[in-house]
């Protein structure tokens, strides 16, 4: 089927179904759970970043039962916090950046941390897809966050054509219809994780297969 035909509000409302056995990704399941402040979202995702959800879950769990506000963690000692994120990838530098954003957010902002997309960005080891990311759970401001998942499956797609999730982010701000700017992440990772793969992608079993240019894909399952 031609580019220009593809019908993103029936492919989201096939992939809704499709996922629901998969567990959710990480920032959204734990805004479910209660850990839905900008601060916690935003500690979750600098956790998340090259990290296995599997892995990020259960550390940023360990973390908010010792601290989910700028205060409580601020307290804490750069060892502590790494004990509580191990094994996040990189989890020593993470610490140190999470304790620092911390003493910034209760030396320049009360201790409570705007909603503010500049802000995010204005601390090391935060970039716009966790900022965006944040904003968009957290808030739930209208704004794309598009990780490997959503370039990959939107180009796969030919929906948009990307040679990386930057241009992707620009090419879906341009074609994606705004009430599909938060779902779009959340229904892609676990889309992209257990259906269409990196490699491989479970084509016969792809709720969307009618609809996809399957652009790039060599072999499938």
């Amino acid at each position: 089927m031609k580019t220009r035909d593809f019908d993103i509000d029936t492919a989201l409302a096939r992939i809704e179904t499709a996922v629901r056995p998969w567990p959710k990704a990480a920032l959204f399941q734990l805004a479910e759970e209660g850990y839905g402040s900008v601060f916690e979202q935003l500690m979750a995702c600098i956790i998340s970043i090259r990290t296995f959800d599997e892995v990020t879950l259960p550390a940023s769990r360990r973390l908010f039962e010792r601290a989910r506000t700028p205060t409580a963690l601020a307290r804490l000692t750069d060892e502590e916090v790494d004990a509580l994120i191990n094994p996040s990838t990189f989890h020593e530098r993470k610490a140190q950046q999470m304790r620092e954003i911390a003493r910034r957010v209760e030396q320049d902002h009360g201790g409570a941390l705007p909603a503010d997309r500049d802000v995010l960005l204005s601390f090391a080891g935060v970039g716009p897809k966790c900022a965006n990311l944040v904003l968009g759970v957290a808030c739930g401001e209208p704004i794309i966050s598009v990780d490997v998942h959503v370039h990959r499956v939107t180009g796969r797609w030919g929906y948009v054509h990307a040679s990386s999730p930057e241009r992707a982010l620009s090419a879906l701000e341009a074609k994606l219809p705004r009430r599909h700017w938060i779902d779009i992440n959340r229904l892609l990772v676990p889309f992209g994780k257990h259906i269409c793969t990196g490699r491989l992608p479970h084509c016969s079993t792809c709720p969307v297969l009618d609809m996809c240019e399957q652009v790039g894909v060599s072999g499938h399952r």
